[in-house]
């Protein structure tokens, strides 16, 4: 049964989605993401993921204080990601209650450090973050696309023992248009082994009944919660059925 990971994003410490990545594309949902936390918990729910888009876009932890409001509010587990580039910001992300963190312009941009860090904390809690526009990897909150392909990039850090990878397919991001199944059933073709988490694009259950039937392992949705569009005590019931 696929594992079911809402998010939360975070703009100045409320509540937000964007569409595709843009950052003028921005709705505000909820003033306090705590608050949301709490409340996925309390259908049942033992995972959240949450990104720093102010970070992202600053290359350093931002909602450092959010998160620990979370950690402290619920009993979740987190995975939090965005603005993580220095030994200072993974160390504020785990002091501040995540779990695990999400990785990904620095495994483009500096592989070393990301080496580095896989070693330090192990690879139950680093998720590396291979989000994708065009068939290359993107970094810095989506605003540069890189020269990596996907699947070598993949291959590369699935050598060095990374299990866990985030993919979204960006230009599905936000959209409600549905997930790039295509996509995560050719990366779990060539890596079969891959706790694989799917994210952009999930518009209804059905939608993740799909991700489901394709084999992927996980799922990350929003948008579609805070539209209304999914109905989260029957997503629950679904999955413990």
């Amino acid at each position: 049964m696929i594992e079911l990971i809402p998010a939360i994003d975070i703009i100045g410490g409320q509540c937000v989605r964007l569409t595709k990545g843009d950052y003028d594309q921005k709705t505000v949902y909820r003033d306090s993401p705590a608050e949301v936390a709490k409340e996925f918990e309390e259908i049942g729910f033992k995972r959240l993921h949450v990104v720093d888009l102010d970070g992202a876009k600053s290359k350093h932890i931002v909602n450092e204080q959010v998160l620990k409001a979370i950690t402290n509010k619920t009993h979740l587990t987190v995975d939090f990601g965005g603005g993580i580039k220095t030994d200072e910001d993974i160390e504020k992300a785990f002091a501040a209650g995540a779990s695990m963190v999400t990785i990904g312009s620095i495994a483009v941009t500096n592989p070393d450090l990301f080496m580095g860090w896989l070693e330090k904390y192990g690879a139950e809690r680093i998720i590396l973050g291979a989000d994708v526009r065009h068939g290359k990897i993107s970094i810095n909150g989506w605003k540069e696309d890189s020269s990596e392909d996907l699947l070598p990039f993949l291959k590369k850090y699935v050598d060095a023992g990374v299990s866990n990878v985030l993919c979204t397919e960006i230009s599905k991001d936000g959209t409600l248009a549905g997930p790039a199944i295509e996509l995560y059933q050719s990366m779990m073709a060539a890596y079969p082994e891959l706790h694989l988490i799917a994210s952009g694009g999930v518009s209804s259950i059905e939608d993740i009944h799909a991700l489901d039937a394709a084999g992927i392992p996980a799922v990350v949705f929003g948008k579609a919660i805070y539209e209304g569009k999914i109905n989260l005590n029957e997503l629950w019931d679904w999955q413990n059925a």
